[in-house]
């Protein structure tokens, strides 16, 4: 499974990030992206991503989204949003990544929904349409057009 990255979003504190041609990775995040570790951040919580096509399905519905309004990091096109779940790991151009949780709605995104309904893209209530966060396990420099790649993990026993 293979997707491409379509927007790569940063700000110095909060929503929405804006887009940037390229951004070096590192174990906290990407250069330039500011974040409140008790809230968002930190090794585990080091990326956020998210689905173009799921942002595109929520426009249809009426809310006014944008890559980067809800604050993830990488807005990524082509993958099975449905089939990632934590412990997958990516190959995101030079960088590598495993998911390690789903992210919680916050009412500081409510803007980017139709009333306010932040809980439209909790993986309680809809499955599959949450972002997702990622810790880093090898950096590097990510550019809007680099081939994100689904890497298989393999199986313990």
């Amino acid at each position: 499974m293979t997707g491409t990255i379509v927007s790569i979003n940063v700000s110095q504190g909060g929503v929405p990030k804006r887009p940037v041609a390229e951004a070096r990775v590192g174990a906290n995040g990407l250069a330039g992206d500011a974040q409140r570790w008790e809230h968002h951040g930190g090794p585990l919580r080091a990326v956020c991503l998210w689905s173009q096509e799921r942002i595109e399905a929520l426009r249809a519905e009426g809310h006014p989204l944008e890559p980067g309004a809800a604050g993830e990091n990488l807005t990524i096109s082509g993958l099975d949003w449905d089939r990632l779940d934590p412990g997958a790991e990516l190959r995101v151009g030079e960088v590598r990544l495993r998911v390690t949780e789903y992210t919680k709605p916050c009412r500081k995104i409510a803007a980017c929904f139709a009333g306010g309904d932040v809980e439209r893209i909790s993986q309680a209530r809809h499955p599959g349409w949450s972002r997702l966060y990622a810790s880093v396990l090898a950096g590097g420099t990510v550019r809007v057009g680099d081939a994100v790649e689904v890497v298989p993990v393999p199986e313990t026993s």
